[in-house]
């Protein structure tokens, strides 16, 4: 079982004055929920997740050595300065320097762009804490050529973690685990690893459709959250749960039990929401036309049989979930439906994807 002192170096025998990497990483969509965190990012209960393919963060990671001690680093978004996400590396190189001791070495330009629309309510720090990740990786292999494939994506994922809990999902597809459980072999709460069971066939290529229902931020961030999982009266039972319901979609996603899967999924992102409306202070994420569309969702399924599903983020946006068999049923539901209950009709058609691809 890997430490975290298996992450700090310890020496490199390569070299590297300047240059430059480009990798793309996915955003990703939870079935099992982390919702509570404790020190270092670490997760109160471990959670799965589907990697996308579509909604990802490209990001292209110039370095050159540089004279004296600190970290030094311009950021552009789209091709423009992005002052504003300053903070959130400078905080996320000081969490990793004592893993990346040549951090200060280098003077760094970091240039991003998401292939979503920016502030669409869709999460891009996990898809760009990621790709951050794995280009740092990239020039630490530079400085440690003997590197393994395995090491390299452990620490990506390891890294990406410590800038946002979820980003350690979206190093690796098609179905990620993150954090330690008992029936999975080779999990912990340091990284994210590849879900160790072969997807049924019915998985393998699974849609999502993600409903733009309110594209404005958010009253309450995730951090904030998170943290009001301490002293929740029913933080210990939610944890509980967690491990329950990943034991039973370890077994659906192996065996192609829709039903429990269906059933799982849209569970864990209710059960989500309400440890947000009993948390204390309390607040509601969900939209009216968020439980418009469950509602909808729910007469569609009952009435065609056919095994479309939802889950939620933290938010008020739908991921509509669904076998591709079914893909051109479900789209035609959707325009008919469900696209007026969206914020200026928009949604945006994802599916499971690979992970980080190098450029």
């Amino acid at each position: 079982m890997l430490s975290e002192k298996d992450f700090i170096p310890q020496g490199y025998t390569g070299t590297a004055q300047n240059g430059s990497f480009k990798w793309s990483a996915p955003s990703n969509i939870a079935l099992i929920k982390y919702w509570g965190k404790k020190e270092n990012q670490i997760p109160a209960n471990p959670s799965v997740s589907f990697t996308l393919s579509n909604c990802k963060t490209i990001t292209e990671l110039k370095f050159e050595e540089k004279q004296g001690n600190g970290f030094s680093f311009d950021l552009f978004f789209e091709g423009k300065p992005k002052e504003s996400f300053r903070p959130k590396i400078e905080k996320f190189f000081q969490r990793t320097a004592a893993y990346l001791p040549f951090l200060e070495k280098y003077h760094f330009t970091i240039d991003t762009q998401n292939t979503f629309p920016h502030s669409s309510g869709i999460a891009s720090s996990a898809s760009g804490m990621a790709a951050l990740a794995v280009n740092l990786m990239s020039l630490e292999r530079l400085l440690n050529p003997e590197m393994t494939e395995e090491y390299f994506y452990k620490k990506a994922s390891f890294l990406a973690r410590l800038g946002s809990g979820s980003a350690c999902r979206s190093v690796k597809g098609s179905a990620v685990v993150w954090g330690e459980h008992k029936e999975i072999e080779g999990s912990s709460d340091l990284f994210g690893i590849s879900f160790p069971v072969t997807l049924h066939a019915d998985f393998t290529n699974f849609q999502d459709t993600i409903l733009l229902i309110d594209k404005g931020e958010k009253q309450v961030s995730s951090t904030v959250g998170h943290d009001l999982m301490h002293g929740h009266p029913f933080a210990q039972q939610r944890f509980a749960q967690a491990h329950d319901n990943l034991s039973k979609m370890r077994t659906a996603l192996a065996s192609g039990d829709m039903d429990a899967f269906i059933s799982i999924t849209e569970s864990e992102a209710l059960t989500l929401h309400a440890m947000m409306m009993t948390s204390h202070p309390y607040f509601i994420l969900m939209k009216p036309n968020t439980l418009e569309v469950i509602n909808r969702i729910w007469a569609y399924r009952e009435s065609t049989k056919i095994p479309v599903c939802f889950t939620l983020d933290a938010g008020a946006n739908v991921h509509v979930l669904y076998p591709e068999n079914v893909k051109d049923k479900v789209l035609e539901f959707i325009k008919n439906e469900l696209v007026a209950l969206c914020q200026n009709s928009q949604y945006i058609c994802d599916a499971i994807g690979d992970g980080a691809v190098q450029y």
